[in-house]
């Protein structure tokens, strides 16, 4: 039987541990070449080490398949090329890219230091952009080429302490459809994908209550592996027709996430004012406000 990624070449960032490890390891066991970077950081982007993206190369090889270690951060734009450039030099061309890579440091909003939203961003936000662009180039001339990109309903919908991660997160939901739209016509597909799932990144979610034992306990149910799967058919040719899209993958449930739409519209010949806003204009638009919804208040029911 053939493999859906017999011979493509895929980079998989922040592929050393969690999802990115079980994508790096699906990609291969379809027929990949696996471009493993991972530069070693602990959860909050402090320290390096090589051995995460050897371990998984090593795994990689042992299985029958191809791949090389890629040490360079995504938070810089001449280091982020330089992944690129590996899979070139490596393997002679590049056939899709996986933005996996990310750090976490959570914090009440007003309480965030300047450094820990700038962090986050560069990691998530400026380390898609980054490796994406690089990447782009290529899939111009070529024609082809495939995006995944990795979002959260932390943005998407909303969560406590992680301001910097929301709004980078919903920026590379921006990015992707920008992606889509500008190189749709040289065959190239960009997706996010939201995952639901135990990593290195959810144990740092305090756990200082009952309530949020409770849902770590459940958090830690959910395997990586059961994220691998969606990425592996987005990178495919199966997925040709699939782009600008938003997948949220929970266990063995996968939502195709809404995008924003107008709700409803308000409408007055003479035009407004601060007083008929007050009286008329929000009172008519009220009943469709959203709710201050987290993530958990919407996903509230256990995965199945």
């Amino acid at each position: 039987m053939t493999k859906s990624l017999q011979d493509k070449v895929i980079i998989v960032t922040g592929a050393g541990r969690g999802i990115g490890r079980e994508i790096a390891l699906l990609c291969a066991a379809e027929g990949a070449k696996v471009v493993v970077n991972d530069p070693g950081v602990a959860a909050d982007g402090s320290g390096t080490s090589a051995a995460p993206a050897d371990e998984v190369v090593e795994e990689i090889k042992k299985r029958g398949g191809s791949a090389v270690a890629n040490f360079e951060t995504v938070a810089e734009a001449i280091p982020a090329s330089k992944i690129v450039k590996t899979a070139i030099d490596s393997y002679g061309k590049l056939d899709g890219v996986v933005n996996n890579a990310g750090i976490l440091r959570d914090a009440i909003f007003h309480r965030m230091s300047i450094d820990a939203f700038e962090s986050v961003i560069k990691v998530h936000l400026m380390g898609s952009f980054y490796v994406s662009h690089a990447a782009a180039r290529l899939f111009r001339e070529q024609e082809s080429g495939a995006f995944v990109h990795f979002t959260s309903t932390s943005g998407l919908v909303g969560n406590f302490g992680q301001a910097n991660y929301a709004a980078a997160k919903l920026g590379i939901v921006g990015l992707s459809k920008s992606i889509a739209l500008d190189m749709e016509r040289f065959n190239v597909r960009s997706n996010c994908v939201s995952p639901f799932a135990w990593s290195r990144m959810i144990g740092t979610i305090p756990t200082e209550t009952e309530a949020e034992k409770a849902r770590v306990a459940k958090l830690q149910q959910m395997g990586p592996e059961k994220i691998a799967p969606v990425c592996a058919f987005l990178l495919s040719d199966a997925a040709k027709d699939v782009t600008g899209q938003i997948f949220a993958v929970r266990m063995n449930e996968i939502f195709l996430m809404s995008q924003s739409r107008p709700l409803r519209s308000i409408h007055r010949a003479e035009g407004w004012t601060t007083q008929s806003l007050a009286e008329h204009g929000m009172p008519a638009l009220k009943s469709s406000f959203y709710k201050l919804d987290r993530s958990a208040d919407i996903f509230n029911w256990d995965a199945i």
